[in-house]
């Protein structure tokens, strides 16, 4: 017997902006149900409201028509409604074992009712679940020594380790490769069948067509339509989420490609990357692009002096230059806009205005090491509006912003900095179209002044639509480099995927 969930008129408020506005949402167990949205359409608040991460909402939330009172974690978690975010690092604990994080809640139950835990029984229970979800992790293996990709899939089991009737995925495919995200859905399908409800969140439309049965979609904090999947097109839900027909994406521009600003010659670190070389001109949008693990964020790191170099050389203007860290780097002109951004992109606790000018703060210095506040200020707000940065004010925590405005936030205060080498990182993860084709135009504004741009990327479609050449990365070095306009996605997998 399937359990109705139904969510009526939910408002919330947080200081200066209405982030729901009598939101209507609905939806059974054993179905999968897409919700859609742009960057701050309220999607992701809508389920953290369900899942009583923000308990100060007004509405009411019903199951099976009777009225339920939601207003924290472990209300919803006694309900049956589990929630897997997208910043993964944030959930999980680190120091512990696989078998410790899916068995957390029971492992702080247990220490609550005896000093002793059963340590056999945890990482027997957790190895039982990681065997059903055909996850070949031990539960023995610290967290800290996983991938982006495992830690979803140890998120995903921790979620369903107790019994759950709705379980919420907010962008589960952004960090996984191909076979990882086939591997997802099957184990959706499964847990569907099992009479789960899941409530999934994502920006790629043809996943939602391929594994869901309705959509809902909300533009600006408000409902939008709720269709089935079979009797709509992903032309008309892009529509229905911009309120306006879909263009294309990716700017029109032609830019002289100018001299070589950054050679890098047989690079090698400590782990993944080994003999990789490229360069990059002035004007030109040069792109790595490779599987999930490939090693494109272990290469950016590693021009950025995030990571140690081992053996090659990098040249700035023919100048051969030793980068020190990532302090060296920006004082060189090179600057990072990472992939996991909440974590090493912006500082999530401050202020809009104290992230678009943490990269520059010489510029903002006086006499005696004060800060020229009202100068910080000025930037920042012709920074907001250059960008289109949705936030109530410039001194609006980041933390409150949307996915798609937090990485306009992180792109902004380098070119606050005004680098000449500029590093995109999967620049796109997690937001949506609009959101995508604002951060195309940037990037393409910044060809167009002549810097020297290098996109990693997994999203061969984006490479193919903004880049001017190519390098397909395989198992931390360069696979294939190719032109472009001479290439297609088809031979970019190929590549991808270790094709001679």
């Amino acid at each position: 017997m399937s359990t109705l969930l139904e969510m009526k008129k939910i408002s919330i408020e947080f200081p200066g902006v209405k982030a729901l506005n009598e939101v209507d949402f609905s939806t059974r167990t054993g179905t999968t149900h897409a919700l859609i949205g742009a960057n701050g359409a309220g999607k992701s608040t809508l389920m953290k409201v369900l899942s009583g991460a923000y308990g100060h909402y007004t509405g009411e939330i019903y199951l099976d028509g009777k009225k339920v009172d939601i207003r924290t974690p472990k209300d919803a978690q006694d309900y049956g409604i589990q929630i897997v975010y997208q910043e993964v690092d944030t959930a999980l604990v680190p120091y512990l074992t696989v078998g410790e994080n899916i068995m957390l809640n029971e492992t702080v139950n247990d220490m609550g009712k005896s000093q002793f835990v059963k340590w056999k029984h945890i990482h027997q229970k957790a190895t039982e679940i990681l065997k059903r979800m055909n996850i070949k992790i031990s539960s023995k293996k610290l967290v800290s020594e996983l991938t982006l990709a495992e830690k979803q899939m140890v998120l995903i089991a921790r979620s369903i380790s107790k019994q759950c009737k709705f379980l919420i995925l907010d962008e589960p495919t952004a960090p996984l490769s191909h076979s990882e995200t086939t591997e997802l859905f099957r184990i959706v399908r499964e847990l569907v069948k099992e009479d789960v409800g899941v409530i999934f969140i994502s920006h790629r439309l043809p996943e939602l067509f391929e594994i869901c049965e309705e959509i809902t979609v909300m533009k600006n904090g408000e409902f939008v339509i709720k269709e089935k999947i079979a009797e709509t097109t992903q032309n008309k839900v892009v529509e229905h989420m911009l309120g306006e027909k879909l263009e294309d994406q990716f700017p029109k521009y032609h830019v002289e490609i100018g001299d070589t600003v950054l050679k890098v010659q047989g690079l090698h670190d400590t782990g993944l990357v080994k003999n990789f070389s490229m360069q990059v001109n002035e004007g030109e949008i040069v792109g790595i692009a490779g599987l999930v693990g490939a090693g494109k964020t272990e290469i950016c790191k590693a021009i950025f002096g995030a990571s140690k170099i081992t053996a090659g050389e990098i040249s700035i203007r023919g100048k051969t230059v030793k980068i020190k860290g990532p302090d060296d780097a920006v004082r060189k002109g090179i600057a990072l806009v990472p992939e996991e951004r909440r974590k090493e992109g912006i500082l999530v606790q401050e202020s809009v205005s104290t992230n678009l000018t943490s990269a520059s703060l010489g510029k903002f210095s006086k006499f005696l090491s004060f800060v020229d506040t009202r100068g910080e200020k000025k930037i920042s707000k012709t920074m907001i509006s250059d960008l289109g940065i949705k936030t109530p004010s410039s001194e609006a925590k980041v933390q409150n912003l949307s996915g798609g405005n937090q990485q306009k936030v992180a792109i902004g205060k380098w070119l606050i900095a005004d680098a000449e080498v500029y590093i995109f990182d999967e620049p796109t993860k997690g937001v949506d179209v609009g959101a995508k084709k604002d951060i195309f135009e940037l990037i393409s504004g910044l060809a167009k002044r002549g810097k020297s741009i290098i996109y990693a990327s997994c999203e061969l479609s984006e490479i193919l639509g903004i880049t001017d050449r190519v390098y397909v990365v395989y198992d931390g070095e360069v696979a294939k480099e190719l032109e472009t306009k001479s290439t297609n996605e088809e031979e970019l997998l190929f590549y991808s995927t270790g094709g001679k």
